[in-house]
């Protein structure tokens, strides 16, 4: 079972639907490569140094400052974050509901998964049901570490996800660029060619399957590293040791009828409120290590 990154819940008018959110993205894949000194084949890890005594700081030791004058320093600590909004760091807050399409690709950024707490299990699958039929996606508001995010929430089979959005201000303007110019013909571009390129796209085009696509680039790496074992061309280390972040708490839900009967009298209430819309295969004898990374690919 993955390990669970943030615990709160999920709000829309005044349902209060608490859930548990995981990383959607599988990091376990990439290669695990470990930096060496070229002269001793040493470990070399990313330090945590302080700059005035030249020694490693731990973890526990280690707090965040915000400098608000040249080395003066605001101190805050988790539970600052927590209490400068203690809703926002505890709430995935529905905005809006709007048509996924009309969201452009280029914002969408990291997906997490969410999964209902206890006694969140009827308002997480009323609110999946709901986005399914009105073939709608929410748009909220979510804090995670230290950042407010914006995000899209949609339902993908049984699961609810959330997708973090970009900023419209992360995202480069157009006008940076030197693009040819937006009418065909003023590119250059006669319409037998689009023609023949739109027969092309049509010959190739198909059914979207992700299971049909894979890393071929990483297991020819790993078949090199086979390769390197087998010719003995290899180094004995001491790998570093890996860190484990920690947990948070949970919420609770109440009445889901009368709620929404609220959310939507309290909305119609509201001056301008909105009316509702419409490659290789693994060797039997490569090391435990390779043999693992061969089957979470696979």
């Amino acid at each position: 079972m993955p390990r669970v990154l943030w615990k709160g819940a999920i709000t829309f008018g005044l349902v209060h639907i608490p859930i548990d959110l995981y990383s959607a993205t599988d990091s376990r894949n990439e290669l695990d490569l470990t930096m060496l000194d070229r002269r001793t084949m040493s470990p070399v890890g990313f330090q945590r140094v302080n700059k005035k005594t030249g020694k490693d700081v731990p973890w526990e030791e280690i707090v965040k400052g915000y400098e608000y004058e040249k080395g003066k320093y605001v101190v805050l600590g988790e539970e600052d974050f927590r209490r400068a909004n203690v809703e926002a760091t505890q709430t995935i807050d529905i905005l809006a509901f709007v048509d996924a399409d009309q969201i452009p690709m280029m914002y969408f950024e990291t997906p997490y998964f969410l999964t209902p707490c206890k006694r969140g299990e009827k308002g997480y699958a009323l609110l999946r049901e709901t986005l399914k039929r009105t073939k709608k996606v929410g748009i909220a508001q979510v804090v995670i570490r230290t950042k407010q995010h914006v995000a899209v929430l949609f339902p993908m089979g049984n699961m609810l996800v959330l997708n973090l959005l970009r900023y419209p201000d992360e995202i480069r303007s157009l006008k940076e660029f030197d693009l040819p110019a937006e009418s065909p013909k003023a590119a250059g571009v006669d319409s037998k060619e689009v023609a023949i390129a739109e027969r092309l796209v049509e010959s190739m085009s198909e059914d979207w399957n992700p299971a049909k696509y894979r890393d071929s680039y990483r297991d020819d790496i790993f078949a090199l590293i086979e390769k390197k074992i087998k010719e003995g061309k290899t180094e004995v280390i001491t790998p570093p040791e890996e860190e484990r972040p920690e947990k948070a708490p949970k919420g609770k839900v109440v009445d889901l009828m009368a709620l929404l009967k609220r959310s939507i009298e309290e909305k119609s209430r509201q001056p301008g409120g909105r009316k509702n819309g419409k490659s290789p295969t693994a060797k039997k004898h490569a090391p435990p290590k390779l043999q693992q990374h061969r089957q979470r690919a696979s």
